[in-house]
C-alpha cells in the first residue's frame, strides 16, 4: 500500500495522528511530543488537556520503554511496542483523545503492574488524589520501576483508563493500556 493510501484513510476515520510501533528512544519520544504540541496548538486545547495528553504519553512510552521484555531468538531483550493517539470527534468537535499503547512483558512483570493497576483502576477522583498525594509524601515508588505513582499520574490526568493482558506464551505477554481524555467546552 502506497503511504498516500495510508494517508487518506487516516484522514478519512478523522481521528488517528500519531502512532508509532517499533523500538522507542527518548529522541523519538521527543519528536512524538513535539507533534502533540502541534495538535494541541492546531486545535486550541486548554493548558491543562494538553498537560495531560502530554504526560500521560510520557508515562506509557516511559513504561514501555522500562517494562518491555519481548525475547527474540538470540535472547535479547527489546524495548519495542505500539503507541497511538487519537481522537474522537462528534458534529466536528473534538470529543475525546485516546491513548493506547501495547508491549510485552514478562510473567513476572504482568504479575507487578497487574498488582499496581487492580488497585489504581477501581479508584475515584478524590481517592486518586489521596493516594497520590500518600505515594508522593511516602516516597515509595517515586523513581523505581515498581509502575506505582506512574499510573496514579495516569489515572489521576485522564476520565477513563482500562487494561487488559493476551496471553503470547507462558511466560510472555501483551500488555494493552488504554486511556482516555474528555475535552470539555
Amino acid at each position: 500500500m502506497h503511504i498516500n493510501q495510508i494517508r487518506t484513510i487516516i484522514e478519512s476515520e478523522g481521528i488517528i495522528f500519531l502512532t508509532y510501533g517499533g523500538i522507542l528512544s527518548q529522541t523519538l519520544i521527543t519528536g512524538m511530543i513535539d507533534a502533540l504540541e502541534k495538535e494541541a496548538e492546531d486545535n486550541n486545547l486548554k493548558m491543562g488537556i494538553a498537560n495531560n495528553i502530554f504526560t500521560i504519553f510520557i508515562e506509557l512510552t516511559q513504561n514501555m520503554m522500562n517494562y518491555s521484555s519481548r525475547h527474540d531468538q538470540d535472547s535479547e531483550i527489546s524495548t519495542d511496542g505500539l503507541i497511538l493517539v487519537a481522537k474522537e470527534e462528534e458534529q466536528g468537535k473534538i470529543k475525546n483523545y485516546l491513548l493506547h499503547s501495547n508491549n510485552v512483558v514478562s510473567k513476572d512483570a504482568k504479575e507487578k503492574l497487574e498488582d499496581k493497576l487492580q488497585g489504581v483502576v477501581t479508584l475515584g477522583k478524590e481517592e486518586l488524589k489521596k493516594k497520590y498525594r500518600q505515594v508522593r509524601r511516602e516516597g515509595k515508588d517515586k523513581h523505581s520501576l515498581g509502575a506505582g505513582i506512574g499510573f496514579l499520574e495516569i489515572a489521576k490526568r485522564s476520565d477513563k483508563m482500562n487494561y487488559h493482558f493476551e496471553v503470547i506464551n507462558e511466560n510472555q505477554f501483551y500488555f494493552n493500556l488504554n486511556i482516555s481524555i474528555m475535552i470539555t467546552d
